[in-house]
């Protein structure tokens, strides 16, 4: 019987919102927070399926929150199987699309556009605010009539997939990337559970990796603030005139350097939406 790492530590309660940030880009599925009763802290449990990963996790939680009580254990993986459909429920990310794990796949919404996905390593699985952002920032979008069939699109930090995917659902087709290689491993069974392997193409990679000059009619990159400002000189030029670009994985306070990283290549300012303590930026119609 396969094992799983079970992973836990606690950090001060008034550092619960910068781990949940911190977590967000690297468990996708999720994980527990358990107010401990003394000392007002905040434990978190996580349990992951692939033990060198969960091992390299382990190292980035004590670089980050020293002083953590971090500890961690294997796990029978029989029980957090069946765990997952207890509380893995369908998610509806606007009045476009709802999001369905394999064992649900069959019970969706008439009427909306359904993306399966598995849960697994792979940062989306739209119980995060940020994929929910721009699931329904992109349904929006397609009511306005600026997204249609047989647009290119690039899927920047693809994950497991789920944004390209949903765009390949409308007819678009594009490709994906990620530098997690296990993410394009994740992506790649999500496209053929969907049926749209053949519109999407995946590889390990960032922005820096494609051609210049190489344009897209809509850009999404649900990421990290930092990153996405630090790229911001090399994703603009890959967003055609009158294009779409939509970001994520910015924290509220963040959005504005975000954004102002994206009006300095004269691009125009972006529409900014929030859910929670999250934050995503869309321009609907690109300036360049």
């Amino acid at each position: 019987m396969s094992t799983l790492m079970k992973i836990e530590f606690s950090v001060p309660a008034e550092k619960a919102d910068d781990c949940n940030a911190f977590l967000a880009p690297k468990v996708s599925h999720g994980w527990e927070e358990i107010p401990e009763t003394e000392g007002d802290r905040m434990l978190f449990r996580i349990f992951l399926e692939d033990h060198p990963l969960g091992t390299e996790l382990t190292r980035d939680i004590e670089a980050r929150f020293p002083g953590c009580r971090l500890s961690h254990s294997e796990q029978e993986s029989e029980d957090w199987a069946m765990a997952w459909k207890d509380f893995f429920n369908p998610v509806m990310c606007g009045e476009r699309f709802e999001i369905l794990p394999p064992w649900l796949s069959e019970d969706g919404h008439d009427g909306k556009t359904h993306i399966v996905i598995e849960p697994k390593m792979a940062f989306g699985t739209g119980h995060h605010p940020t994929t929910s952002l721009c699931l329904e920032a992109i349904g929006e979008i397609v009511q306005k009539g600026l997204v249609r069939e047989g647009m290119r699109f690039l899927d920047l930090g693809t994950g497991s997939g789920i944004l390209g995917i949903g765009l390949c659902k409308l007819g678009l087709k594009g490709i994906g990337l990620d530098i997690d290689p296990q993410a394009i491993a994740c992506a790649q069974e999500n496209l053929e559970t969907n049926n749209v392997a053949e519109s999407m193409r995946l590889a390990v990679g960032s922005v820096e990796s494609l051609d210049a000059g190489h344009e897209f009619d809509v850009v999404v990159a649900n990421i990290l603030s930092g990153p996405l400002i630090e790229m911001a000189v090399d994703i603009v030029p890959h967003v055609r005139p009158e294009g779409v670009l939509v970001l994520s994985g910015i924290l509220n306070e963040q959005a504005q350097a975000v954004a102002a990283a994206y009006e300095r290549r004269g691009i125009g300012q972006p529409v900014i939406t929030s859910q929670g303590e999250w934050a995503v930026l869309v321009w609907d119609s690109v300036r360049r």
